[in-house]
């Protein structure tokens, strides 16, 4: 196989780092939006609990990668803070649990 395609430390530029970021975080919505639909206990607890799944996950996969919280491309910890934002915000959307 040829060396360049072999090796698994490419030399990304900034740019191409943040579109495959990007890239990666749709497909994640994608999933997770699906998972919340199908899911038996309902769209917006469901996207809850699947939104902060992925919060955990791009935060143990960005120290486990040794990543820069601040760097100048994106990678894991933007992700796990975007995910953070968006389950914040499903929570505010999130109906009141009823007792009684």
């Amino acid at each position: 196989m040829l060396s360049f395609v072999a090796s698994r430390a490419r030399q990304l530029t900034l740019a191409s780092k943040s579109t495959q970021v990007m890239l990666r975080f749709g497909l994640r919505m994608t999933a997770v939006l699906a998972f919340a639909a199908l899911g038996g206990i309902g769209f917006e607890r469901g996207l809850t609990v699947m939104l902060w799944m992925s919060t955990i996950l791009a935060g143990v996969i960005a120290a486990f990668d040794r990543e820069e919280p601040l760097d100048a491309a994106l990678n894991h910890w933007d992700e796990a803070m975007a995910f953070a934002a968006l389950c914040c915000l499903a929570c505010t959307f999130e109906s009141p649990v009823s007792f009684g």
